[in-house]
This record gives C-alpha cells, structure tokens and sequence, in this order.
C-alpha cells in the first residue's frame, strides 16, 4: 500500500482532500509527541461555584430547571431557553440536556471511530488535534470559556480517556474549522442570501440560509433551537446541536442576523479563534454592522470564512470576509446579497486562491443560481425563500441529480433557516434537511414570556414523500457500504444485478458512477471502473476540480 493510499484509508483527509505524505507525518509526530507530553493539558477557567438546582420533568420530553426549560416540539425538535450568568447558564444547560449531549458525543465519537478504525491511529489522531489546539483556550473569551466548563460537567466519563471532558468539548468547538480545512468544504458547502427594498415582498430585509455541515445523518437527528438571554449582551436564538455554543445560524433581540458560509483555506498552522464562537461574539454584543466589524477585527480565525451580518438599524446586509491573513467587507450595490463559498470584496479580488476557488469549485454554480432565482421575481416573500433553498435543479431548471454539490439543496443541510431581522422573526427547517415544515419563531414575545405560543408553520416540500426521495434514500445505503469498501476493506461483493440496482436508485447522478467506478477500480477491473467514470463525465459533474480527477482516474485504469 502507498503512502497516498495509507493516509487516505484511515480517513485522515477526504478522497478529494489535500494529501501529504507518511513520511511528514512520521517526523512530526515524534516532534508532536514529546511536545505533547508536556504541554498539552487544557486546564478549566476560575468559576465561583453556584447551584442551579435539580431537573424537573414536566412532561414527556419537557425538563424544566428554575426559569429554565428545554422541550421536544411536535416536529422532533428541541426547543430550550436558557437565561443567567456563563457558569450558570452553562451547568443548567448540561443538565437540562444531558442526554442529548452525551449522544451528540457518543455519535461523534462514534464518526471518528468510522473514519479512524484503528486504536493507534485514533490516538495519533487525538495527538495531533490536542497539538494543534493546545492554545486554543487563550482563542476564547473567557464568558464562552466558563460557559462551556459548566456544560462539561454533563459529559460522559465514557470518554474521559481521549481527553478531560473540558478540552473534549473545546476540540468540538473547532470541529467546524478543522473539518472544514480538511475536507475542502465537503462538509460546508453553504449558501445564503439577503434581500431588501424591491426584492423582499413587504421591502424589508430577508435572509435565507443553508447550514451543510454534514458529520452524518445521525448527528443531525436531534436539533436544539435555543433561545439564550445572557446577563450581558444582547438576548438572541441560535439552531445547531446539543453542547454547541458557538453560532452557525442566529438573530438577536436587536435584529441582528449572523449566518457563516466557508471559504476555499490551507490546511490551519495554528489555533485560533473558532469561527462559530466569533460568530456568537457579535450575535451578543452587536447591534449594528459596524459594531460587528469591529468585533471581526479584534479575532483572528484560522480558516477562511464569510460571515453575512443584516442589521435592523442599518436596514441592510453585508459580508464579513475573513482568512486568517486578511479581512474584508462586502455590501452589494443592488438589493440583493448572494453568498456561496467564495470571497466578493476588493481585499480578495486578486487573492490567488479565491480566483483558484471560483474556477474549480461548485461555489459559482449554486451562486448563480440564486442570482437566477431571485431574479425570475420582483419580490419574493417568506416562502419564495424558502423554494429557493429547497432548489434542487441548474441554472436552466435542467437536471443536475439528486445531492449535487453544485445544487442550492444538496440533501445534506444540517438546517437551514429563513430570518426577517425587521420583523424579529427566525423561521427554522424541521426533518428531513430543509425538506420539512419551517417553524417561524417570534423573538419579541419569546423574551418577554419566557415561553413559545404555537411557532408559524411553513408547509414542508413535497419532495418530502416523492418516489424520487425514496430512491434517494435507497442510494445512500448503497453508497455507504460502498464507501465502507472503499475506505475501510469492509467486505464488499456486488453481483451485477446489485450494481445495476444501485446505478436505477440514482441514474441522473455523476456521484452514482464515480462511486461505482471506485468500486471496479479498487477490485481491479479497470476496463468496467473506466466504463462509470465515463458516464460520470456525461452527467452534470460538480466541480472543474472533480472533473479533472474523474480524468485522472480514467488514466489509471489505462495504466
């Protein structure tokens, strides 16, 4: 086995990820494991301890600590509101949801030991990442520091030997950073847009959002819509998952919106900031643009990222675009804000690997086709949004195949979410993706009961329950054990009727014959994997860059 194919098999980076060779790998990690053994311990902040009281149950799915509460709706997600102090709003937080937290982490876990079978390379793993994010807690402010000590103290011991459950839960804070870099953006693929004026139905701004984080189906089962009024700062909600204090998704009770979409970066040297908790920062403590800007510039990210602010007192919306060499800001001249995966300000015009990002990733694709979307109407309203989001379809309403990238919905989002800032109004998506029924939140109200009086409701797509999804989902078990063969030499034999049912679950679809050829390739029979991989280039292929590794797999089968 070759020192390419050894470092992708333990899953260390994607198959289309950046590779290095074993060779670097050995020599660092003898560097890494002296340094580690002595500096790598991540030691908890000073708290003064408080009691925050015992967990009530108050119905089925329903807890409730002082002021405190945390429900299941009847959609499947959890609801929680939280208020106080970071120590203390951090223990009621744990305690309220303890069990979600510790299956978050059991399923986490669970990723890693998928991706990383083996013990020993697990615990490399486990070295490298605690090496890398050895500073990360002098990257946090101390609030989100005491914050996350108090849910920590809800962890399970069941993993107490990768780590204290304090640095367990700050590595997971970086997860969105590190997978990021590592995975050139297969797991944040996102796509947002902001209107206002004649584009928005009612002229006020509205923002649309697709969060593709993907770890699995599984760690976006149980979504938390949380509702968080601290003792200083700004009261706002955030959607994500259990333990999670960082924001991917936000408005605040000044109507002020905070959504990040991943940039093209190099692989990080060194910690910094999380994106997500810089994204938390100015949720709390900004209430306009500027006031956002300015907390952009004090922090320093080690990957890049664009994070689209929309202000109320502004009436507007703009990029924050940062690496972790430079920043930039961009605020459309029209009355619509599209953001893909892709820098738009002057500080990134000429900046070699944007240019290298727009050419060879899917960005531009989902990019114009928003553009296209928005404007096939004069105004869009809440709903035209969401069918925006939902878009599975190219630029010319062709065909592109279920779960392409290159798609505004590429069946993948962890949640996706519709904000009107003016309005203090955050609609959320329900299961499956963002396929499901919207639930429109009123801030205003919320803060001032301390309680949620029947959510609007947005109808689910009808997509939902269509023989196509059905099919979709049949293909993905087929490429999962597929991908397990590939990856993990878990035993794999498909008769030709097998691989035949699998391409008729998903025929439209350049990743179906990609996949397959992988298969043929991996089992030696070239002249059947060079057979898919050109069908593959006949479909409408994702990426500049994956069809030059299509390509190049062709190669290799005439070798």
């Amino acid at each position: 086995m070759s020192a390419i194919q050894t470092v992708k098999k333990i899953g260390l980076f994607s198959l289309r990820g950046i590779l290095i060779t074993f060779e670097i790998i050995i020599g660092l990690l003898i560097l890494l494991i002296l340094y580690m053994m002595l500096s790598s311990k991540i030691n908890p902040p000073e708290v003064q301890e408080v009691q925050i009281g015992k967990r009530e149950k108050v119905g089925e799915n329903h807890y409730v600590i002082g002021d405190n509460w945390l429900k299941k709706n009847e959609q499947g997600i959890w609801e929680m509101y939280i208020e106080g102090a970071p120590y203390e709003r951090g223990l009621i937080y744990g305690e309220l949801a303890k069990e979600l937290v510790q299956k978050q982490e059991k399923i986490f876990v669970g990723q890693i030991d998928n991706f990383v079978p083996s013990k020993g390379w697990q615990r490399v793993l486990q070295l490298m990442i605690g090496f890398f994010n050895k500073d990360l807690p002098e990257n946090i402010q101390l609030e989100n520091q005491q914050e996350i000590y108090g849910i920590s103290k809800s962890f399970s011991d069941d993993y107490d030997y990768i780590s204290t459950k304090y640095g367990r839960i700050l590595n997971y804070h970086a997860a969105h950073d590190i997978g990021h870099a590592l995975n050139d953006y297969s797991m944040v693929g996102c796509t947002s847009f902001a209107l206002k004026g004649h584009k928005s139905a009612n002229g006020k701004l509205l923002i649309g959002r697709n969060f593709d984080f993907y770890v699995g189906d599984d760690f976006a089962e149980e979504k938390i819509i949380l509702f968080l009024k601290p003792d200083k700062g700004h009261a706002f909600v955030s959607y994500s998952w259990a333990g999670f204090t960082g924001v991917a998704s936000g408005l605040n009770i000044k109507g002020l919106s905070v959504t990040i979409n991943a940039s093209k970066s190099d692989l990080p040297t060194s910690t910094k900031t999380p994106i997500s908790l810089l994204a938390r920062e100015i949720l709390q403590y900004a209430s306009t643009i500027d006031e956002a800007i300015a907390i952009a510039k004090k922090r320093q990210t080690f990957v890049s990222e664009t994070i689209m602010v929309a202000s109320k007192i502004d009436g507007k919306a703009v990029l924050i675009e940062k690496s972790p060499a430079k920043m930039g800001v961009y605020a459309s001249p029209s009355d619509e804000l599209i953001c893909a995966n892709h820098y738009q300000s002057q500080t990134f015009l000429m900046d070699s690997s944007n240019i290298q990002n727009i050419v060879e990733s899917d960005s531009h694709f989902r990019y114009a086709k928003v553009k296209t979307m928005i404007a096939n109407r004069d105004s869009l309203s809440t709903m035209d949004a969401i069918n925006i989001l939902r878009s599975q379809k190219g630029i010319n309403n062709d065909t592109l195949g279920m779960g392409n990238p290159r798609a505004v919905n590429q069946l993948i989002a962890h949640h996706s979410v519709v904000i009107q800032p003016e309005q203090l109004l955050f609609y959320a998506s329900t299961n499956d993706y963002q396929l499901g029924t919207y639930l429109g939140y009123d801030l205003e109200q919320i803060f001032e009961s301390k309680q949620i009086h029947s959510p609007n409701r947005l109808p689910e797509d009808a997509f939902l329950h269509s023989e196509n999804y059905a099919k979709f989902k049949e293909f993905k078990e087929g490429k999962k054990k597929i991908t397990a063969f590939l990856l993990f030499d878990k035993n794999l034999e498909l008769t030709d009727n097998q691989a035949n049912s699998f391409i008729n679950t998903h025929s439209e679809s350049f990743i179906t014959y990609e996949v397959l050829g992988r298969y043929f390739l991996k089992k030696g029979e070239k002249k059947r994997a060079k057979k898919q991989f050109k069908i593959a280039l006949t479909k409408k292929v994702a990426s500049l860059a994956i069809e030059k590794e299509l390509e190049n797999l062709i190669k290799e089968c005439q070798e």
